[in-house]
């Protein structure tokens, strides 16, 4: 827990002139505020009985109250003010961070995690840890120098009742302890259990017309349920343990206050000499700062709970930062010229170790040619594409590019050779013009318009309400096709050196398709071009088909050589346009 609070507020160390202004608010407010009693005793001792009371005095000492009163008010808003904005600050710094980390991670960690979960810890756990630990320094702070302040205030009235205060004092610690210890735990495993109902939640929201489809509401509803549930259990744990400790260190202050209370009546009435002779009004002050003294120890009691959560939430946050980063290449290569070349030698690769995947896959590819990749799902057709682009790296063998191996040569000068259309087409919130111009954000609107002409585009954008500058997004409205229009003026904008087509035209109509295979065909005129098809026609005309079965090239050749061969290309093909 320490090492997670001290990296915590290391990202609070840039602000550190906010901190220290806290501080200073802090001790000031508390000062005055303990200030108070000394005031009310006073005060209670210029009523000495009917008829007997020294007004003169009295209005003195009221006209002080309310200035104290009103300035320690100032203060203690001063010091919530400059806890915002460290508070503020550094959650800022630490998201940025977080953000950046999930853009430097290896591909893998993504893969293999829900996008759900990774959002709440962006969003939920770091908000969780500025509530829980920088906002409730304020509360611990101003505890402290409230005990350490009342306490030398009881000592200058009565040593010995102070003494009783300070030997009844670590059974409010203990109590707090004990229960601060068992909440733990409960807080942990609920922080885990929030990220996978958020995960969930925004897997079935946002496949909502999947759920409907396949009519998986029910046991959708189920699943939630089954989380919903358990997190209520390890929530109510996790709360019946942290409410527990206030209510407890209430009855061991309440028994604190009762004993100085019958002491201190004892001693203002000369009935227990041992405790010294006092006046009712210093009784009183001594009654308010005995309340003042253990106050804190509630509310220190209720930042022990939210610390509890909140440093599960900062373990998550740190558990994300800490993952594995791409390592940095820029002190490799950059590939200046592209000519098209690329080889594959003798590669292995598998997302898991125990499934193997691609095994001793060997091609080579010249400048210029069209090379279609055909076979049954799962047998690494895009897994191809992941390797070229070093998505992922491979285990065993090289890759070359223009005679460079691609793990000698930067990332970014790699993928630069390479435009790139997915089977799920992916849009931005932004302007039609602005998602078109995303790989070519200099581009001029003659040129986005032109782009969007050339597959076919340019129609429907002009239909909509404001053309080129309508704003879009996943949820516009937008067609899979429409979006998928945008996607393929996209690299046709960027008229990269070498095409990557993973099922480009999967959701365009045939008329549109059509047209786009002949934009396409004009586009890869001299271009090294792969293409991921499972509609069979889409690739006849490739120089290279390379039929892939369990990671494995199983037949190569042009569509006429592989039909002649009736092999398992050709059983494919048939069985596409079977009568």
């Amino acid at each position: 827990m320490l090492k997670t609070l001290k990296r915590v507020f290391s990202y609070a160390r840039p602000y550190k002139a906010y901190f220290f202004m806290t501080v200073i608010f802090a001790a000031l407010g508390v000062a005055l505020s303990l200030s108070v009693p000394i005031f009310i005793g006073e005060a209670v001792d210029c009523c000495l009985g009917r008829g007997d009371v020294d007004f003169t005095k009295l209005r003195g000492i009221v006209i002080m109250l309310a200035g104290v009163v009103i300035s320690s008010t100032l203060f203690q808003w001063l010091m919530s003010l400059c806890t915002n904005k460290l508070a503020f600050l550094t959650v800022r710094d630490m998201r940025t961070d977080v953000f950046s980390k999930l853009e430097a991670v290896p591909l893998r960690y993504i893969d293999r995690r829900s996008k759900g979960e990774l959002t709440s810890r962006v969003i939920n756990d770091i908000e969780i840890v500025s509530d829980g630990l920088l906002q409730g320094f304020t509360q611990f702070f101003s505890g402290i120098i409230t005990i350490v302040g009342t306490l030398i205030f009881m000592m200058t009235i009565n040593v010995k009742i102070a003494l009783v205060v300070v030997f009844m004092t670590p059974l409010s610690f203990i109590a707090a302890s004990r229960i601060t210890r068992a909440a733990h735990d409960s807080y942990m495993h609920q922080s885990r259990l929030r990220g996978d109902m958020v995960g969930l939640a925004e897997e079935s929201a946002g496949n909502q017309k999947l759920v409907n489809a396949f009519v998986y509401g029910e046991r959708a509803e189920e699943a939630f349920s089954r989380l919903n549930e358990e997190y209520g259990k390890v929530g109510l744990k996790a709360t019946f343990f942290s409410s527990m400790t206030n209510p407890t260190t209430r009855f061991v202050n309440g028994l604190i206050y009762a004993a100085v209370g019958l002491l201190g009546a004892l001693g203002a009435t000369g009935h227990f000499a041992f405790v010294g002779k006092m006046s009712v009004g210093k009784l009183s002050s001594f009654l308010a700062y005995s309340n003042q003294y253990t106050k804190p120890f509630n509310e220190i009691s209720g930042v022990f709970a939210e610390l509890q959560n909140a440093v599960a939430s900062a373990g998550r946050v740190f558990d994300l930062l800490d993952e594995e980063e791409v390592t940095d290449d820029s002190d490799k290569e950059v590939l200046a010229e592209c000519n098209g070349d690329i080889s594959f030698s003798e590669v292995y690769f598998s997302y898991v170790p125990e499934i193997r995947l691609i095994q001793g896959f060997t091609l080579n590819v010249t400048s210029g040619q069209k090379v279609a990749i055909v076979g049954p799902t799962g047998c690494g057709k895009s897994t191809i594409i992941n390797l070229l682009l070093r998505f992922y790296d491979i285990e065993q063998g090289t890759i070359k590019i223009s005679g460079h191996d691609i793990n000698s040569i930067t990332r970014d000068s790699l993928r630069s050779c390479f435009g790139m259309v997915l089977q799920d087409t992916w849009v931005f919130t932004g302007t039609v013009a602005e998602n078109i111009a995303y790989g070519v954000p200099e581009a001029t609107r003659e040129q986005v318009i032109e782009a969007a002409k050339a597959v076919y585009a340019h129609g429907f954008i002009k239909r909509l309400p404001n053309g080129y500058d309508t704003v879009i997004s996943e949820e516009s409205g937008l067609s899979q096709g429409q979006k998928q229009l945008i996607c393929i003026a996209r690299i046709m904008l960027m008229d990269p050196p070498m095409l990557i087509l993973d099922e480009a035209t999967s959701s365009i109509d045939l008329r549109t398709e059509h047209r786009i295979q002949k934009a396409f065909t004009k586009l890869m005129e001299g271009r090294t071009s792969f293409i991921i098809a499972h509609r069979l026609s889409t690739i006849k005309h490739s120089d290279t088909i390379l039929v892939m079965k369990h990671g494995n090239i199983i037949e190569q050749g042009s569509h006429e050589e592989l039909m002649k061969t009736g092999g398992f290309y050709s059983e494919l093909y048939n069985s596409q346009y079977a009568s």
